[in-house]
Order: C-alpha cells, then structure tokens, then sequence
C-alpha cells in the first residue's frame, strides 16, 4: 500500500482526481487529493504552503503527483519536505526554475492572450473554451465536449498570482526519483529539450529521471483516468 497525494493544475479542485483516486483506492492505496487556493490574494508560493499542509506528518513518504501548473508547486514542496516524499511525478508537466512564472514559459502570443484575460477579468484567468485553449496551444484531446464542458462548469478563475508568479525553488535531491508522465508531448520532445538546455527541462538529466509516455491531451484524469491510474500503480 503506498499513499499517494495528487496536486491539480490550474482552474480545478480535488474532484478532477475522482476517478484515478478511485481506481487507485481500489487497488489498496490511500489517496488525498488537494484542493489549491482560489481566492484573488492566492499565489505560486501560497500553492506550495497549500501541498505541504497536505502531506502527512506521520506515515511513511509519500508519491507527490503534480498536473500541470501543480508540477512546479510540487517540485518546490519536495525540496522543502524531502522526508516526507518518497516519488515526485509530473504528469505533462515539469519544474521551473527559480521565480519563474508559469506564464513566461508560454511563447508571447500565449503569454498576450493570458494577460489580456487576466486583465479582463480582473482577478485572475478564467478557464479558457475550447478555442482559447486551441490558441494557447493546449490539448483537449481525448475529453468529449460534454464532459468537458462540465469541468468548466466546476472551474475556479485562477488567481493573477499563481499565473503571473513564480515559487522558490531549493535545491533538488537527486536521490528522489522523478517521474514525468508524457501526454501531450513526447518523451523524446523533453529530451530533445534536455539537450538543448531549454530551461525548466536543462535540469531533468538526471538518473533519478524517468519518462513514461500517456499519448493523449493535457489533462489524462479526464481523458485516460485508468492509464494514469495504472501508471501510478505501477510506480508505487
């Protein structure tokens, strides 16, 4: 039995995990889902302290699992827990390097049409359409348009702060295995990466990294919730 904690990305709750956490806890693992501040104050940083009040104090480590903008909030949470994570995986994402917002790893067009929604908004990006996340170069794939629709129904507005800021990062153990579950990109795509000292992917050369491939979009739970599931499994 393995405890395995999962971090959402940007604009979802706990329950975008329903039904990975299921399967998982039908295979005898506990499971805690977190659930990542909204509120128009919250940032990167809050996002850390907000996985680290979830991880258990007692227990044994535990496998951190971080989606998307969650990946980078994991990373900086095993390097200030160490103890108390055993695995860090990162499904379709990775880490960033020290204060660097998950928006300046977007190209600029991206990086517009983010701002300009933020700005719109007022208090943070809502969760784009289908089209804007077409525009922004993220996959829906995989996710029918009725299920899809109601996530964006259950969607938060993600804070300006989480978007716009970064997170402090420590020094990463390289005796912690790291796993990145590839979905909308390739194995090969990160190390070609890698190689390129591309950052966020320049430090993911290590032999404590590995790379499983989950062909599908951006957002496997929804879309190959029991792949992601058996892969998960498997780790543990």
């Amino acid at each position: 039995m393995t405890t395995f904690v999962l971090v959402p990305g940007f604009w979802l709750g706990p329950w975008a995990w329903d039904e990975v956490a299921g399967d998982l806890r039908s295979r005898g693992h506990e499971v805690t889902a977190v659930g990542l501040g909204h509120a128009p104050g919250d940032t990167a940083e809050s996002h850390v302290e907000d996985v680290l009040d979830a991880l258990p104090g007692a227990g044994g480590p535990v496998v951190l699992v971080g989606h998307s903008g969650g990946g980078p909030v994991c990373a900086a949470a095993a390097e200030r827990a160490r103890d108390r994570v055993a695995h860090l995986v990162f499904v379709d994402t990775g880490p960033l390097p020290d204060g660097v917002a998950q928006v300046d790893f977007t190209g600029p067009a991206a990086q517009e049409r983010i701002r300009a929604a933020i700005t719109a908004h007022g208090t943070g990006q809502p969760m784009p359409d289908r089209d804007g996340f077409a525009a922004l170069g993220t996959s829906t794939e995989g996710i029918p348009d009725a299920l899809f629709e109601q996530v964006r129904a259950r969607s938060e507005v993600e804070p300006a702060g989480v978007v716009l800021t970064g997170v402090r990062r420590g020094t990463p153990d390289p005796t912690l295995p790291k796993t990145v579950v590839a979905c909308s990109f390739a194995p090969d795509d990160v190390r070609g990466a890698i190689e390129a000292g591309v950052p966020g992917f320049a430090g993911m050369d290590g032999p404590e990294w590995a790379f499983t491939a989950l062909p599908t979009g951006h957002w496997p739970m929804f879309s190959e919730p029991r792949r992601l599931a058996e892969i998960l499994h498997a780790l543990a």
